[in-house]
């Protein structure tokens, strides 16, 4: 008797990626609509990147995931050697340079791989040795710090704390003492009074971006104008929304970046309380069955992947959608499965691919381990 691959998969996890990824659509649309020759450029191609990217997530979630374990250090320094390669003859654009040109086919953002690449690394040097002693900690801590200062160079400071995030997430998971991981929070407050308290690490506008925040009237028509335009495109809305195509901020074009970092806005503005109501219940089922994988790991490894990969996500939504609304800096961090980018896409649905098959392996093989009792006890 065999049990149908079916009866193990967590199809709740995809199906809620696709109906946010198809709301995104809707809502890249409206963004674009008065964009001239650009408008449904964005979609199309970002209908190509989903359907992609719903490809890699099937293949992966029946790939078994140690399969990463035994690769992740060639993935790794794959992924060093481009955003290496960014630095020397990267593609700039919005006074950033962060992509590789990759023709007609667009560009590709080799940091939003990274996150991934990152997470399966960590996972896989924490699974070696005991990390029983506080000098342990200089392996993951060297790991992640040369791809992380390369990803500030560009400069991309909403990608490196999304990496720190995850980091914390592993460790936290990962080391077998408490106190080393209080150790390692120290130093990371540390690091981050230096990095705010001086001039040399961060740009201009990103020290500009965290003062508005603490300050939201500071500078309203400077840098604080996107959060400020952002605050009334979601209070607009109010309960459902001026109607889909019809927001006044969205179609004027008052919020930059609306069809990418900004999409919530549009989504609060013409659908409403109830329209992002809507679309954080599926966030929050997505989040919730990627914790359920983690819960069913069966291994080390698993569980400290699947943490990598769920805190990746819960930190894009939780900063990106904190952002629009003022209660989180503007750190340009995309909206998982919506904001318009074939790479961030691609590697949100690779993730979940992996999730999937994080569970997926774990019930397959206690079935499989029922079955051959049974067949002993039958032999017998």
């Amino acid at each position: 008797m065999t049990r149908p691959w079916y009866a193990s998969f967590n199809f709740v996890l995809p199906f809620a990626c696709v109906l946010v990824t198809l709301a995104g659509l809707l809502f890249i649309r409206s963004a674009t609509l008065h964009d001239g020759h650009e408008a449904g450029r964005e979609v199309t191609r970002q209908a190509i990147y989903a359907v992609l990217g719903i490809a890699i997530m099937l293949g992966f979630a029946f790939l078994d995931y140690h399969v990463w374990q035994r690769f992740a250090i060639p993935i790794y320094f794959v992924n060093l050697a481009l955003l290496g390669f960014i630095v020397v003859k990267g593609h700039s654009a919005l006074g950033a340079q962060r992509w590789i040109s990759l023709g007609p086919l667009g560009t590709f953002q080799p940091s939003e791989t990274a996150k991934f690449a990152l997470a399966i690394a960590i996972a896989a040097l924490l699974c070696r040795g005991g990390y029983g002693r506080l000098t342990d900690l200089w392996k993951p801590l060297a790991a992640i710090a040369v791809p992380a200062f390369l990803i500030l160079r560009q400069p991309d400071l909403g990608t490196t704390l999304v990496l720190l995030a995850m980091l914390s997430a592993q460790l936290f998971f990962g080391l077998p003492k408490l106190q080393h991981y209080a150790v390692y929070l120290a130093g990371v407050f540390a690091v981050a009074g230096v990095t705010v308290g001086t001039n040399k690490i961060l740009k201009p506008f990103q020290r500009d971006r965290l003062l508005v925040f603490l300050n939201p009237q500071a500078d309203p028509q400077g840098a604080g104008y996107n959060l400020n335009q952002s605050k009334i495109a979601v209070g607009s809305g109010e309960w459902f929304g001026k109607g889909l195509f019809h927001g006044t901020q969205t179609q004027l074009n008052f919020v930059p970046e609306h069809s990418r970092d900004f999409i919530f806005t549009v989504v609060g503005e013409e659908t409403g309380y109830i329209g992002a109501l809507v679309l954080l219940a599926l966030y929050a089922t997505i989040v919730a069955n990627g914790m359920r994988s983690v819960l069913l790991a069966r291994d080390r490894f698993g569980l400290l992947l699947g943490v990598g990969l769920v805190t990746m996500l819960a930190f894009h939504i939780t900063i990106n959608v904190g952002m629009t609304i003022g209660i989180m800096p503007i750190t340009g961090i995309p909206l998982p499965f919506m904001s318009y980018g074939g790479s961030a896409i691609l590697t949100d649905y690779a993730a979940i691919g992996l999730l999937i098959n994080i569970a997926f392996e774990r019930d397959r093989r206690v079935f499989n381990e029922v079955r051959e009792r049974g067949d002993a006890r039958a032999a017998v």
